[in-house]
This record gives structure tokens, C-alpha cells and sequence, in this order.
């Protein structure tokens, strides 16, 4: 049994994903070739916004936000604590400050209060600026954007929506990576939407943000290639990678997203009883890039681990250690006594089997196993 099972995926998709190879070997451009261009276009209609660039990756695709807004030393940008280690690297890398916020236990993002509280903290100390606010859309369901916009009005902070895990989520059907004033998703093979390497997008309505993606994407590039006005990066999707993704995106649309959505509420309705299942809130709709359940205890989550290794069941521990844990940040001291649900959760989450191959009945006998399991552990065995 795969985690992710990428291996089905091709081999459903194998003629189309094949022809287009072909077609990029033939023609011959490798960077930046047509089917990036109509990549482009039909990612940004999915989304529903004017503008989409294609870049390297997704922390590429976080780091040319931040410096498309002029992020820098002495700025505070204000991210989750419980999530991947990109997210605040891109912060550190342009030299700004991340400010680590701790997420709902039931939804797994953003807690709204604690941000704002994090907000005032860094005003009243008065050593950082805030310049914005990195919401994820973690496991593939949407931050709150409604009430994280009202904040960044407020307190006049930029919002990059970090939707590497979040593609085809929605909040009442408007779709993840069109939240933020400029927003990312990643391309990982792992991703809702993924490509055979690693590849990136930044969405965005504002014509002017889009000329400097454009520009910082390839070297800092003025009127052309060799005409540099700004410093940049050499993040550019590859032609292969766009090729491969194109058809990859049609059966997304077509039934993977709802395959996705058909295996959650399994293992929701079979689980639910056992173990604290994802939360959903009214009007949001998950990609479910992973299936997480919640269980009372490390101890427990370890058990449950090993023996679903025994029974040829795959699981994943997203994410062991919070952000402000990780060693490169072990000088952080700022609000630590708000970030004991990014810690609690770091010892108490476990990651199911989910992709769109799945089968009913494949899910089913997971959950038979997990409830048979946490039998076990109750009884001592």
C-alpha cells in the first residue's frame, strides 16, 4: 500500500502525461516553452484570479512574495507554528523576523485571537514592524481569510496566503491560492497537484505585483534578460514539469478533488467515534492533501504507528517538532506560552493513507485496523 500512491496516478494518466513529454523532447525548449504559458492560464482560471506565475517551487514561490513586498530586516511576519519549515525560512532568508503563532486544535491553522494577539505584542515592544501575515492552508483546508483579512486591514499587513497543501480547497466555493494579496502553491509530487520534481505558481489580481513576479522570477530582469533592475532568483518552472502537470490538472478537476473529498468523509464517518477526526468548518471545502486524526497521547500515536507499519499500513507524523522547536530558531523567546496547541498537536497527529486511487473499501479496512488498534492500546496489549 502507497502513502501517496503516484504510481496509479501515471498509469491512469500514462498517454496523456507521455505526449506531452514527447511533444517538449520535440520541439526542444526546455525553459519557459508554450506549455508553461497555457499552464499559466489555466491555472489562473481554476483559481479564479487575473495573474499566475509559474516558478522552481514553492519556498521560491514564498520568497518572491516577501520580496516583491520589500520585506527585510526589522520587519515581524507572522506565521503558524505548526507546519513545514519553509514557511518562516523564506522569512529568515530575506532577513525579517518570523513571529510563530499557534493554530486551532480543531482545524489545525490560524488561531484568529492569537494573532492579533501576536500582533499587539510586537507593537507594544516596539524592536520589530509588522509587514504581514502568512496564513497555510494546512492538510489542504483553507485558513480563516475572513477574519484574517479584517486583521490585516486593521494593523495594514500584507497576506500571502501559503497554499502549497491548499490547492482546491475552497470558502464558500471561492477557490485556496485567491485569498491573499499575492498567494503561492507548491507543485511537490506529494501536492494535491504535483508535477515529477519540485515546481511552484504565485497568484495574484494586481497587474503591478505580477510584472515584479515576473521580473524577480527570472534574475531581477528589466525590458529583458540581460537588463537587471533589481536582484532576483532563477526560479522558473520547466517545460517538462508544465507539460507533465497540464493533464495532471484536467483529472484534478475531473474527479480527483472529489475522490479526495469521498475518502475523507470515510474515514471521518468510520473514525469519528475513535480518535478526533479533521474539523470542516460551514462553507469550506479541503483538498485533503493529508488525512490527519488527532489520538489522546504520544504513547498512543506511537503504538498506533508501529503497529500500522506491522499491517503494511502506511502513516506519516506531520509534524513532529513546531516551528519555534527547530534548532535553527532555538533562540526564539517571544510569546512561547501561546504555542502549546503547535506543541501538544506535534506529539498527538497521524497521517492516513489519502490520494484519489484509493478504493472505498481500501479505506475502510484502514479504519478497521486503526479502531482495532487503539482497542489494543486501551487493553494493554
Amino acid at each position: 500500500m502507497e502513502f501517496i500512491d503516484l504510481k496509479a496516478q501515471y498509469q491512469a494518466l500514462k498517454k496523456d502525461i507521455d505526449e506531452g513529454i514527447t511533444d517538449v523532447l520535440n520541439c526542444g525548449n526546455y525553459i519557459l516553452g508554450e506549455p508553461v504559458k497555457n499552464l499559466e492560464k489555466e491555472l489562473a482560471e481554476y483559481v479564479g484570479v487575473k495573474y499566475c506565475a509559474t516558478c522552481a517551487n514553492g519556498t521560491d514561490a514564498l520568497q518572491i512574495a516577501l520580496m516583491v513586498f520589500d520585506i527585510q530586516k526589522g520587519d515581524a511576519v507572522f506565521v503558524p507554528a505548526f507546519t513545514f519549515y519553509s514557511t518562516a525560512e523564506v522569512v529568515s532568508l530575506v532577513g525579517a523576523t518570523p513571529i510563530f503563532v499557534d493554530v486551532d486544535e480543531r482545524t489545525f491553522n490560524l488561531d484568529i485571537k492569537k494573532l492579533e494577539k501576536a500582533i499587539e505584542q510586537v507593537i507594544q515592544e516596539g524592536k520589530l514592524k509588522p509587514k504581514a501575515i502568512i496564513p497555510v492552508d494546512l492538510f489542504g483546508q483553507p485558513a480563516n481569510f475572513d477574519e484574517i483579512a479584517k486583521i490585516a486591514q486593521k494593523y495594514n499587513l500584507k497576506v500571502i496566503e501559503d497554499g502549497a497543501q491548499g490547492f482546491g480547497g475552497e470558502i464558500r466555493k471561492k477557490k485556496a491560492c485567491s485569498f491573499g494579496d499575492i498567494s503561492t502553491t507548491s507543485f511537490f509530487p506529494a501536492k494535491p497537484l504535483g508535477c515529477y520534481g519540485d515546481g511552484g505558481a504565485i497568484f495574484t489580481d494586481d497587474e503591478k505585483l505580477y510584472e515584479l513576479i515576473l521580473s524577480i522570477r527570472v534574475h531581477g530582469k528589466g525590458e529583458f534578460k540581460y537588463d537587471n533592475v533589481r536582484l532576483g532568483l532563477n526560479s522558473r518552472l520547466d517545460t517538462l514539469q508544465a507539460a507533465i502537470l497540464l493533464p495532471k490538472l484536467k483529472a484534478f478537476q475531473e474527479y480527483e478533488l472529489e475522490k479526495r473529498n469521498q475518502f475523507a468523509n470515510v474515514y471521518t464517518e468510520k473514525l469519528k467515534d475513535y480518535v478526533k477526526t479533521p474539523i470542516m468548518p460551514e462553507g469550506f471545502l479541503s483538498s485533503w492533501a493529508q488525512y490527519t486524526i488527532l489520538l489522546e497521547s504520544q504513547e498512543q500515536r506511537d503504538f498506533l504507528q508501529v503497529k500500522l507499519r506491522e499491517a503494511d499500513i502506511p502513516s506519516m507524523i506531520y509534524y513532529p517538532k513546531p516551528l519555534h522547536k527547530q534548532v535553527v530558531y532555538k533562540d526564539y523567546n517571544f510569546n512561547l506560552e501561546d504555542l502549546k496547541v503547535s506543541e501538544n498537536l506535534s506529539q498527538k497527529v497521524l497521517s492516513l493513507p489519502m490520494h484519489p486511487y484509493l478504493t472505498e473499501e481500501l479505506v475502510k479496512h484502514i479504519c478497521d485496523k486503526v479502531i482495532q488498534m487503539i482497542g489494543e492500546f486501551k487493553n494493554g496489549k
